[in-house]
């Protein structure tokens, strides 16, 4: 029985993180409408598109692993889901966390991208290699420093048990990990723009420079999977960070504030800044942020 309850529990925070990740995403494109002067789209549309998609059929035949790529990409972000302790302190909203889940998590962030190129590579579309190209360097590129930050924040706290992490951070704002390795958190922080893969960092599908890459071919319930992957993507990720420098959160209302916030810096700095192209988004993670990750593994070494 524990075991069921432990499971509704789970499945209830999947459904709460899936529909707050819908709406933030519909608020973080609303403004974006209004800093570029336009209304923008009404805030339950995130749940109309999902309706439409998953209601459509696709007649596109191509090969096995291109129907994979998107089951590989929605279960790297619900493999971080289910290993992310969300609630501190709660026994049933920490999920299936265990003393080593910060590694697995590492592993899942690059499960999924792996799995989407792995498909999208058996696509049709001409420009498959060069959003999987795009992809594939950018990403490898963003998790230098942010393993970096990871490892210093390891060393710091002497666990790499996501709880623990999180329960060293309590006590007061000032023990979190962005006072007391600030370093650390700066390389993460710079990391997750392009994890976020907002402008500047928006290369893979780069609008109106080539078609928007995997939404191209996959379409109707293929592209409702991958919607549905980035609603709960975006708010985890956010959590993720949020658990490893920002004191993570006691209850789901500080959850929703902080990875608002949280998600909001990678969207701000997309409505300011213009697109790089690839080799300026590569040299730019492996200077300032690497710069910042070493100098955090130097500090507590």
């Amino acid at each position: 029985m524990d075991i069921v309850i432990r499971l509704l529990y789970v499945f209830l925070g999947l459904f709460i993180v899936l529909n707050w990740g819908l709406l933030m995403s519909a608020i973080m494109r609303k403004i974006g409408a209004r800093v570029a002067g336009r209304y923008g789209i009404p805030y339950y549309q995130p749940w109309i598109d999902l309706i439409k998609l998953y209601s459509l059929r696709d007649s596109i035949t191509h090969g096995v692993m291109f129907y994979l790529g998107p089951v590989f990409r929605v279960s790297g972000g619900v493999g971080i889901f289910l290993f992310m302790p969300l609630i501190f302190g709660s026994s049933y909203f920490s999920n299936f966390s265990f003393a080593g889940d910060l590694v697995l998590i590492m592993y899942f962030q690059f499960f999924g991208m792996l799995g989407m190129a792995l498909g999208a590579g058996e696509g049709g579309h001409p420009y498959s290699a060069i959003g999987i190209s795009r992809g594939l360097s950018q990403f490898t590129t963003i998790e230098v420093p942010m393993t970096l930050a990871v490892i210093s924040i390891a060393v710091q706290y002497h666990t790499l048990s996501i709880s623990e992490i999180v329960a060293a951070q309590q006590g007061g704002i000032m023990n979190w990990t962005l006072f007391t390795n600030p370093f650390a958190t700066a390389a993460a922080m710079l990391s997750l723009l392009g994890a976020f893969g907002h402008s500047p960092f928006n290369l893979v599908k780069a609008p109106n420079e080539i078609p928007i890459g995997p939404p191209t071919e996959y379409h109707s319930a293929f592209l409702g999977v991958l919607r549905t992957n980035a609603a709960i993507l975006h708010v985890i990720e956010a959590v993720l960070f949020m658990n490893l420098f920002f004191g993570g959160a006691g209850n789901w209302f500080e959850l929703i504030i902080k990875s608002f916030f949280i998600y909001f810096w990678s969207v701000f700095v997309g409505v300011v800044f213009p697109r790089f192209r690839i080799e300026q988004s590569v040299q730019w993670f492996l200077k300032i942020p690497l710069l910042f990750g070493v100098i955090a593994i130097i500090i507590f070494m």
